[in-house]
């Protein structure tokens, strides 16, 4: 068996349990990953996330694991945390991070820790989508939820404005969801209330892990979606499970999250 020394951290609930990968390289399979992921037996978490060596000249590599195990692209939580611990680690004003879906940039603000997502993916081959359509009104329906807009983070979404986000049974609705036709490599699945010009109400079906407590990504895709349907400005707070994120969709097309992280405790993992 192998010790292997985590950190436990979160953003408005959205959990991880972090492997620092720099010196010891490490790959775990599926199983592993599911292992540790698991709440009753495990440490438990939403995501695990791997640091490794950048290749280019970020400070370091994201690779993030869903609690089912599979790898995908983007989580904005995630980025706010590692940012969290970077920026404490090299005493910077900001860090870049390396990731499946692109480079992000990490910084401190008022409100916790700012991760500039990159740009807002709209067109329907970089979503992806399986083939070209109207990324602002898609064809599809799942009971209550239908005409999404499709949108990409670095990874796929799919949101759907409703009149009253608690009212949506996530927990049916979400799995057909997520592993609809139109999206190739499955989906993250957003139920958006709109409040007001400036404030969203979300919850999200996260691909590979279920309903989170919060989902970064899941937010900068809810106020794209609204901002070009004209239900919202491109600034707005969006209301998650877990508490509140601020979101910015600026003018070169960049995705701003903001929120606050916390280390929830430090421990060590025997891997079989």
């Amino acid at each position: 068996m192998t010790a292997l020394k985590f950190i436990k951290m979160h953003g408005l609930g959205n959990d991880f349990v972090i492997l620092d990968g720099r010196g010891t390289p490490l790959e775990l399979n599926a199983a592993q990953t599911q292992a540790i992921a698991d709440r009753r037996r495990g440490i438990g978490c939403d995501q695990l996330i791997l640091l490794e060596e950048a290749a280019g000249d970020a400070d370091l590599k994201m690779r993030i694991r869903n609690a089912d195990g599979g790898e995908v692209e983007a989580c904005g939580n995630a980025a706010r945390c590692v940012g969290q611990l970077m920026l404490d680690e090299k005493g910077a004003d900001q860090v870049k991070i390396e990731t499946l879906g692109g480079e992000l940039i990490a910084h401190r603000a008022a409100a916790g820790i700012t991760v500039d997502m990159g740009p807002a993916y709209l067109e329907w081959q970089d979503i992806p989508l399986v083939s070209e359509m109207d990324t602002l009104a898609l064809n599809m329906h799942v009971g209550p939820l239908s005409n999404p807009v499709a949108v990409g983070m670095g990874n796929p979404h799919a949101v759907f404005f409703v009149a009253d986000a608690e009212a949506i049974d996530l927990a049916t609705v979400g799995p057909p969801l997520e592993n609809h036709a139109l999206y190739p490599n499955r989906t993250n699945v957003e139920a958006a209330q709109i409040i007001s010009r400036n404030h969203i109400r979300l919850r999200v079906w996260e691909r590979g892990v279920g309903e989170t407590e919060a989902c970064g990504s899941g937010a900068c895709a809810a106020l794209v979606a609204a901002a070009r349907r004209d239900l919202t400005d491109r600034k707005a707070n969006v209301d998650v499970n877990g508490g509140t994120l601020e979101i910015e969709w600026r003018d070169d097309n960049h995705v701003l999250l903001t929120g606050p992280t916390e280390m929830s405790f430090t421990g060590t993992w025997m891997l079989s």
